[in-house]
């Protein structure tokens, strides 16, 4: 017999905890929030209706659903300080390094910094989805030597995000795509963020430093960081006609290629198809088809090859590509919409809380005794 116990890397197959929050339904491979097939929200709801059902439970009426976008829309304003720290970065800066530092001195400024109520949370998880896609626009332009720009009170979420980034909101069709983002990048049941963020909380913590956590441990590229891979990837490739002679050389040297697989997708990511149909409209917007060109002859290659489907990573790089963001803003932007998720599995543990605390299987040294300083070799 051995000592040795069943050791989980990567907690492969643990279930850590129950969540009401979302899953994927093995019997139609489909991710669902609340119950709710996510491909069904994108089509027949926006991205506000999504935040309200992750952290109510129901989709919500006309009338829930005003007050949610006036809430909203009335926590935008970053303050004066935080645009002054803001303007203080190094402008060579990582946009989540600095994101994740604006988000930790929210909760510095937060008026209700050390209350982890129940209605308190709430309250700083609807300034945090307000206020983060503030913070990713004006640092967006700040690195690039300009002022930015306020938020505007009468344009909806997805077309304030525009505003702020670009001074101007573009055609429908392009807010659709990106709305249809958002949804679709809102939760995604124990992901190593989503799980960061409940660690965090099940020390009693509060809202912010759960979030700033969440964050560190979506900018790696293993993770959220992957849709900023992707499109870098997606530039190394001349074009479409040579994408599979590129595709077979990465295979030849074992390299690994951005955009595809899931630890929980065996027979593809379903947020995948309707993620692939809105960047094709955008190719379509915009009269650029070779990213998306480029894309089909890697996704062939790489099912036939090697049997694995493209994430929804895949898609979503090129689609924030031409709608014109910067490649290191495609990871904050997942936090604008991410931040939804995180906050309804916050306020989820904190309900029913326990301290997270696993045990390691110890594999160093034996027990020994200190030797002093001068019989020491």
């Amino acid at each position: 017999m051995s000592d040795t116990p069943d050791i989980k890397k990567g907690l492969v197959g643990v279930y850590a905890d129950v969540s009401a929050v979302s899953k994927v339904m093995p019997e139609t491979n489909s991710l669902t929030y609340r119950g709710y097939p996510v491909q069904d929200l994108c089509e027949n709801a926006s991205f506000d209706e999504t935040a309200y059902l992750l952290w109510n439970g129901e989709l919500p009426n006309q009338a829930q659903l005003t007050a949610f976008r006036t809430q909203e829309k009335a926590n935008r304003a970053l303050s004066p300080t935080l645009l002054r720290v803001l303007a203080e970065f190094p402008k060579a800066a990582h946009p989540m390094d600095a994101l994740r530092t604006a988000v930790s001195f929210m909760g510095m400024e937060d008026p209700e910094a050390g209350d982890i109520s129940d209605a308190a949370q709430r309250r700083k998880a609807m300034r945090l989805l307000a206020k983060i896609p503030t913070a990713v626009a004006a640092t967006n332009r700040i690195s690039k030597g300009l002022d930015p720009i306020a938020p505007d009170p009468g344009l909806p979420f997805c077309e304030n995000f525009f505003h702020m980034v670009f001074g101007k909101v573009p055609q429908p069709e392009v807010i659709k795509a990106f709305d249809v983002s958002m949804i679709l990048y809102a939760e995604h049941t124990f992901n190593a963020s989503t799980y960061t963020a409940r660690l965090v909380t099940s020390s009693m913590s509060d809202m912010h430093s759960a979030i700033t956590a969440a964050i560190g441990s979506l900018k790696g590229p293993l993770h959220g960081g992957a849709n900023e891979a992707v499109m870098h990837m997606l530039k190394e490739i001349p074009s479409p006609e040579v994408a599979e002679a590129w595709l077979r050389d990465r295979f030849d040297h074992k390299a690994l290629v951005m955009g595809f697989g899931h630890r929980v997708y065996k027979t593809g990511d379903s947020r995948v198809p309707t993620m692939k149909k809105y960047a094709e409209i955008m190719a379509e917007v915009v009269g650029d088809k070779r990213w998306m060109n480029t894309s089909a002859v890697l996704a062939r290659v790489m099912l036939a090859e090697k049997n694995i489907h493209p994430n929804l990573d895949f898609p979503a790089g090129p689609a924030y590509y031409l709608m014109g963001f910067d490649i290191p803003m495609f990871t904050p932007i997942f936090v604008c919409s991410r931040i939804t998720g995180w906050a309804a599995h916050v306020l989820e543990q904190a309900a029913d809380n326990r301290l997270i605390r696993p045990l390691s299987h110890y594999t160093g040294v034996a027990e020994r005794a200190v030797v002093p300083l001068a019989s020491r070799g």
